[in-house]
């Protein structure tokens, strides 16, 4: 396993949908991370191909002019899911608790996952369920920035650095056999810390790591 016990626990360990049960309608990164991760999808996205949306919310950053034959959105809350236009269909699951997704085997071109993968405890569990849905030469795109709801994070990202994070992610793929060899992206403001801290500059960093089922 890639993750020892102690590196899978919560400062919050109460039940995750009952944290989510009230509908936040916001966006938790920065115009600038959207844009990026926008951009991000208009490349690496195929138009008119099947799209899973995991640990989703009311919005999912897809490229306006893009149209594709089947969004699939997942997360913890209805009214949430229920708002997104992009959706064809959503489902609700603990992925903490059921680490077996509803879905058929190679029905997939691409897994999305924007600014959640820090509250997987199991990470090697759900990306061996990635690889299973995903068709070949089906692509993962894991994006993040350094927000998190604090108490819900692992603590594997809770105590490690930005580029730790990173590492961690391109592990998860690792684990499974079948990933491509993962690829970072990465946008960091050369503005100082200190500076970032107070709000002056540089905005929300942004990291994304991507592989692809071989096949």
């Amino acid at each position: 396993m890639l993750l020892n016990p102690t590196q899978r626990q919560k400062l919050d360990d109460g039940n995750d949908r009952a944290f989510y049960d009230v509908p936040r309608f916001v966006t938790h990164v920065d115009a600038g991370f959207i844009d990026r991760l926008t951009n991000l999808y208009r490349e690496k996205l195929t138009p008119n191909t099947r799209i899973f949306d995991m640990m989703s919310s009311w919005v999912s950053h897809l490229p306006e002019e893009m149209q594709f034959e089947y969004v699939q959105g997942h997360g913890l809350n209805e009214a949430e899911l229920a708002k997104n236009p992009r959706f064809d269909s959503y489902f609700i699951q603990n992925l903490n608790q059921d680490l077996k997704l509803p879905l058929e085997d190679a029905s997939f071109d691409a897994v999305l996952n924007t600014v959640s993968v820090q509250y997987l405890q199991y990470p090697e569990a759900i990306f061996a369920e990635i690889y299973r849905i995903l068709k070949p030469n089906g692509i993962a795109i894991f994006s993040f920035s350094n927000r998190m709801f604090y108490n819900k994070a692992i603590a594997a990202w809770r105590d490690g650095s930005e580029s730790d994070r990173v590492e961690l992610v391109e592990g998860y793929f690792k684990s499974v056999p079948g990933f491509t060899e993962p690829e970072a992206i990465v946008h960091v403001s050369q503005v100082p810390d200190i500076f970032r801290l107070i709000g002056v500059g540089g905005g929300d960093p942004f990291y994304a790591v991507i592989a692809r089922k071989q096949g």
